[in-house]
């Protein structure tokens, strides 16, 4: 059993390192080509953000085991909403005020409400795994055609000025070469330690995604979500959460479904998918704002959605010690 424990606590320290690694890679190779700064914090950094959650599913589906490919998403969003927005908003209230991010936030609302339709039936089919890839790739489209569209960002700045000492393009492939070689090697250490710590236990591989993989998976936007808001960029934190979210449910799921197509258990559905709709809600209620209000979570709305978390925590853990 001490084994698996420290293949899980190695991967896992692998795959934070690695997929800063193949971001700082991805992000210089792209600015070597002249892709905007914008787009590079859009599309490259949100990517590799949620690189960890997109790796360790698309491993766990091809070892067979989709309770640990579907924990880890749903898990990671309901942690990027109740734990680390909340945590985030405890240090520094975070405000929504750009445009493009109100927009999104419906989006994401719409898209958690058709993830949730498509479970209703308990089986995730290989075309409903087709269906949220097709959304996710028109949603990449209209995100990159934004993007394209704003002279200035907040995120755009951001990364610029975090790449205005630029590495060469050798030093840039390596990073990003070596990043993704560990970043798969991890994941599989990951998976397998995760699945016989399930296996030992007792318990369902779902609720080891739910918690160990989730969390773990989900600590890069809790770096740059803290970060970005003691720096006072909101709108980066915020995205940081929305984009991770959007690109679970429908990129990682998705890559998994097809994979592995796999059933979904009813508590599944009822407890964790529901909680995952409700804080998407609340989250959309609480940062869009309403007549003439503006979006702000402050500390009090942060340490209630910190409370969420650790309640729902506590029962899964609880789940894990009576089984």
């Amino acid at each position: 059993m001490l084994f698996p424990i420290i293949a899980l606590f190695v991967g896992l320290l692998l795959l934070l390192w690695s997929s800063d690694r193949f971001v700082d890679g991805a992000s210089g190779t792209a600015k070597y080509f002249g892709m905007p700064p914008l787009l590079i914090g859009m599309v490259i950094v949100g990517f590799g953000t949620s690189a960890p959650e997109m790796v360790v599913s698309t491993f766990a589906a091809i070892d067979g085991n989709p309770g640990i490919a579907l924990g880890n998403a749903y898990g990671s969003n309901i942690a990027n909403i109740a734990l680390i927005l909340g945590i985030t908003a405890i240090i520094s209230p975070v405000r929504v005020h750009s445009a493009i991010l109100r927009k999104e936030l419906p989006i994401l609302t719409f898209v958690t409400g058709i993830s949730i339709l498509l479970a209703v039936d308990l089986v995730f089919s290989f075309w409903n795994a087709i269906y949220v890839l097709v959304l996710f790739a028109i949603l990449m489209t209209w995100t990159i055609h934004q993007g394209l569209k704003k002279k200035s960002d907040a995120l755009g700045l951001e990364i610029e000025e975090d790449m205005k000492s630029s590495v060469s393009l050798k030093k840039a492939l390596f990073q990003l070469l070596t990043g993704l070689l560990i970043l798969i090697a991890s994941s599989r250490i990951l998976v397998w330690g995760a699945v016989e710590i399930a296996h030992f236990f007792g318990v369902s591989d779902i609720i080891i995604g739910l918690t160990i993989v989730a969390i773990g998976t989900s600590l890069p936007e809790l770096a740059s979500s803290i970060i970005a808001a003691r720096k006072g960029e909101h709108d980066i934190a915020m995205g940081n959460i929305i984009g991770s979210n959007l690109f679970n449910t429908l990129a990682v799921v998705g890559i998994a479904g097809v994979i592995h197509p796999f059933s979904i258990e009813s508590e599944t559905l009822y407890r964790d998918m529901f909680l995952m709709g409700i804080l998407t809600v609340s989250l959309f209620v609480i940062g869009y704002g309403f007549r003439g209000r503006k979006g702000r979570i402050n500390r009090f709305e942060g340490s209630f959605l910190l409370f969420v978390y650790i309640i729902y925590s506590s029962y899964l853990i609880k789940t894990m010690v009576i089984a």
